[in-house]
């Protein structure tokens, strides 16, 4: 058997970076993305280009109109009305059947995510921060040992990194740095090792939905309440 480990491909790294630049929010939503530029940018030719192009448009995170080529994915706010909800039910569905956690080892894949998401916050590496972002509530999901919870939320994992992109955004720009987004997410951790099924499932109230809403809906006003 061969145990080596192999590179990444081109196509992998090309959709990796183009991923993260679309989570960071350099390439905005409703941006073209022209194979001309990205093969330069990305020093490679337009066959791998194109290929990670599909993974990406599999994803999620960009779509093609006829004629017109690619684009980054635009959320209307429909689709966000539908995403938020659905992603704060199942976190709630697993505060409330997780906690207190009866397996410590659980929650070691949140501390990991964290730390990641402190480390991807001091280097300004918002695309990997957002990433890591999924990664840490993904983790809490997994508290409550549900597999069915965990597929379906896995299944609407690229809308929910879209919606996260969107809100770190805001968030930076009206009231909310990348440490004390960390902060927040550290917050929550501590109150759901705490074993306080009422208190953690508080926090995640105003950690997700709500603050997504008060961002988008308040703006620049939210930031002096």
């Amino acid at each position: 058997m061969d145990h080596r480990i192999k590179a990444p491909s081109l196509v992998t790294m090309a959709a990796e970076t183009i991923r993260k630049r679309i989570l960071s929010g350099e390439l905005r939503p409703g941006t073209r993305l022209l194979e001309e530029r990205l093969t330069e940018e990305l020093d490679i030719s337009r066959p791998p280009l194109r290929e990670a192009l599909r993974l990406l448009e599999n994803e999620g995170l960009i779509e093609r109109a006829p004629r017109r080529g690619a684009f980054v994915r635009t959320l209307t706010d429909r689709d966000v009305e539908e995403i938020l909800p659905i992603r704060s039910a199942l976190e709630r569905v697993a505060f409330e059947t997780g906690i207190p956690v009866k397996d410590a080892a659980r929650l070691e894949p949140a501390r990991i995510a964290l730390e990641e998401m402190s480390r991807c916050a001091r280097a300004e590496d918002r695309g990997a921060l957002v990433q890591a972002g999924y990664a840490f509530h993904s983790a809490l999901i997994r508290i409550a040992g549900n597999t069915r919870l965990e597929a379906i939320y896995a299944s609407v994992q690229q809308q929910i990194l879209l919606c996260m992109s969107l809100n770190l955004i805001a968030r930076e720009r009206f009231f909310e740095d990348l440490e004390e987004h960390v902060a927040r997410h550290a917050r929550l951790l501590q109150i759901v090792e705490s074993g306080d099924r009422e208190a953690a499932l508080a926090e995640l109230a105003v950690h997700g939905e709500r603050s997504f809403a008060v961002v988008h809906e308040e703006g620049p006003r939210s930031a002096a309440s």
